[in-house]
């Protein structure tokens, strides 16, 4: 009669295993690095940036749609017909200079481009998902009223969002709060949705669309709408003429000048806090990656120790930007609520 396998045996299997495939990486690594000279930071940076595909494994590539309006109309193609420097009807994406990584002309000049790159799409996914959850609570709202708790993923959602709405708007503006808890909760699942998408690896995550300053800025001037253009008469009163002493708003306007500027600071500071936290976690995370492949010269042993370093500080910093990922996009909409606060009670 067999012996049954105990769980020493099971333990004792687990760490071959992970010897073999630490090994395997040690000794692919040397191969990689004798093909080609990595080139860390042009990797780390090509990861960051948007492109005009999407790739998904090194042989795997999703080419996205180019839609160029120039000196002869609009032209509407595939990425694809642009690799590895090829021109097509006149248009080529640059190498270097001003422009590089972009589409242009013949004469390097940029067309007007509303191309569907890799962060538009990663919007649009965004988007879809996010209408797909709110439409699916309203469909289960309608369908059981109030006379049924919520669960599973419906309950998490109510929780969330009544988070926001008495523990944020509420708190946070006060009377007249409720206008303002649907762009809060927008504001607030858009930039978490993105956030927790961009540490997927792989499609549909993997863009860095809120560590794109483009979209940060895009979030902070609609809080910047938001704040300024739904506040009372109070808050201009109290930007162009405060109540502080005369001579420090007449003759020389020193305190309306503070203010003023302080209108566009609040934005500033929004678009700074989330595209810079989101930007250095990623880098991070690549950064420690491309350990395995800048140690691969030094020997077997070295690239085998420093690829299990790797590997345990990238399960780290996922672990530590997950909790990023819900932090700021708490962070972004708490400030925007405060923000609309103070802009009601002057």
């Amino acid at each position: 009669m067999s012996q049954p396998v105990s769980w020493m045996n099971h333990k004792g299997m687990v760490k071959r295993l992970l010897v073999y495939i630490i090994c395997a990486l040690a000794f692919a690594a040397p191969i990689r690095a004798e093909e080609e000279e990595l080139d860390v930071s042009k990797l780390i940076f090509e990861h960051l940036g948007d492109s005009y595909e999407w790739h998904i494994t090194k042989g795997a590539v999703i080419p996205l749609p180019c839609i160029l309006i120039g000196e002869g109309g609009v032209d509407v193609f595939m990425s694809d017909k642009l690799e590895h420097g090829a021109t097509y009807k006149g248009y080529h994406i640059a190498e270097e200079g001003d422009h590089e990584g972009k589409i242009v002309n013949a004469a390097g000049e940029r067309p007007f481009d509303i191309s569907i790159t890799k962060n538009v799409l990663e919007l649009f996914i965004v988007c879809t998902l996010l209408c797909s959850v709110v439409l699916g609570l309203a469909r289960w709202y309608r369908k059981n009223g109030y006379k049924k708790a919520p669960g599973g993923f419906v309950g998490m959602m109510e929780a969330v969002i009544d988070f926001i709405d008495k523990d944020v708007a509420k708190e946070s503006i006060g009377h007249g709060y409720e206008k303002f808890s649907p762009y809060l909760m927008t504001v607030f699942l858009f930039i978490l949705t993105s956030n927790l998408l961009g540490l997927i690896p792989v499609f549909p995550g993997g863009a860095n669309l809120t560590g794109n300053i483009a979209v940060t800025l895009t979030c902070a001037v609609t809080a910047f709408i938001a704040i300024n253009c739904f506040a009372p008469k109070g808050y201009y009163k109290s930007i162009f003429w405060p109540d502080v002493p005369i001579f420090l708003k007449a003759p020389l306007p020193i305190m309306p000048t503070i203010e003023f500027i302080g209108v566009f600071t609040k934005p500033f500071s929004l678009t700074v806090r989330l595209f810079a936290n989101i930007m250095a976690g990623h880098i991070i995370i690549l950064a420690l990656t491309s350990v395995v492949f800048v140690t691969a010269k030094m020997g077997t042993a070295m690239c085998a120790s420093m690829t299990a370093v790797s590997v345990l500080f990238c399960i780290f910093m996922n672990c530590l930007e997950l909790l990023v990922a819900f932090i700021q996009a708490y962070v972004f909409t708490i400030l925007t609520a405060n923000f609309i606060g103070l802009a009601h009670d002057e």
